[in-house]
């Protein structure tokens, strides 16, 4: 199964402070640790919701909002995507990260195209994934 595990925004990610180089070594050994044992499919860190925007949709119209956002417990820093046995193995990998200080984190599993009934659509959305860059083992 695939899942994404969410790092929620803070105060000091909205502000464009980058981790401590400490903490961004600890980081690469972490991503490492997840890339030799096979798990980590992609990992990305995000700039401040200042640099992003929001399209809302309805009606027919879209609404496009400047950042940055109000909430920053509904934003997020950045993202791992992993390929593990199941939801108890990706909360024991995350546990392992090297977070503290408040910082939250959200482990999501995806949809994958078996969870959909056939047709054409879903037919064209399998397509489309084997070409996308990321691979899966």
């Amino acid at each position: 199964m695939r899942v994404m595990v969410v790092v929620k925004a803070n105060k000091d990610s909205e502000a464009g402070i980058l981790p401590s180089p400490e903490l961004l070594a600890k980081m690469g050994k972490y991503n490492e640790e997840l890339h030799k044992a096979g798990i980590l499919l992609a990992a990305e860190g995000l700039r401040s919701s200042a640099k992003g925007k929001r399209v809302k949709f309805g009606d027919g119209k879209r609404i496009v909002t400047d950042g940055p956002f109000a909430e920053t417990k509904e934003l997020i820093a950045g993202f791992w995507l992993w390929k593990v046995k199941s939801m108890d193995e990706a909360v024991e990998w995350l546990k392992r990260a090297p977070f503290d200080g408040g910082v939250e984190v959200e482990i999501r599993q995806l949809h994958e195209m078996e969870d959909f009934a056939p047709g054409e659509a879903i037919d064209r959305e399998r397509k489309l994934a084997k070409e996308l860059t990321y691979k899966t083992r």
